[in-house]
């Protein structure tokens, strides 16, 4: 089975759920981030979830794409992401 693709960027769009990737202390952690436009009218302001793990993080992102249909992109600035979780590409 060919793994999952997530695109990276440098700053979250308006047509995607980014997970926001981060470290403090040696621990990494996560943000979802979800425009509210996005959301089909489920939102009414664009959400972002508390401090999470990594790992939580991504699987939140996954369960909330799933839920509305959406595309996930990440923004991982200090180099977090894990194989396990699929291919992290830039575009061109």
């Amino acid at each position: 089975m060919p793994a999952n693709r997530f695109e990276q960027v440098d700053e979250p769009p308006t047509d995607a759920i980014t997970l926001r990737l981060s470290e403090r202390g040696g621990e990494a952690f996560g943000h979802v981030l979800c425009p509210a436009d996005l959301a089909g009218g489920h939102l009414v302001n664009d959400f972002v979830s508390d401090e999470l793990a990594a790992k939580d993080a991504f699987r939140t992102a996954i369960r909330l794409a799933n839920e509305i249909q959406a595309p996930i992109v990440v923004e991982d600035k200090a180099g977090i992401w894990q194989d396990e979780w699929g291919v992290l590409y830039r575009e061109d």
